[in-house]
């Protein structure tokens, strides 16, 4: 019989996004709009892509317009993979 300690759990990093509250018409959920810029391959410009995500806000304290910060997490529903981790910057 070996002795085999067994093998530390790798903690895994998840994906953290900083984006805009577009919707938060639902109840605990609120609509992510993710802006990123992507260079062109051939011509080299550089234009904006957008993203929206359904985010988990358990206690619905994302308002629209609010910068928010978001992490992924295991699925909530159909569509919610992320959920809500703190407000960055308030609605104006």
């Amino acid at each position: 019989m070996t002795n085999v300690t067994p093998k530390a759990k790798e903690a895994k990093t998840r994906r953290r996004l900083i984006g805009t509250v577009v919707s938060a018409n639902m109840i605990k959920t609120v609509v992510v709009r993710i802006e990123r810029m992507v260079q062109h391959p051939k011509y080299g410009k550089t234009y904006a892509v957008s993203k929206k995500y359904k985010v988990h806000d358990p206690e619905s304290q994302a308002k629209v317009g609010a910068i928010i910060e978001i992490e992924e997490t295991r699925p909530m529903s159909t569509d919610k993979r992320w959920r809500y981790l703190r407000t960055v910057t308030n609605a104006a």
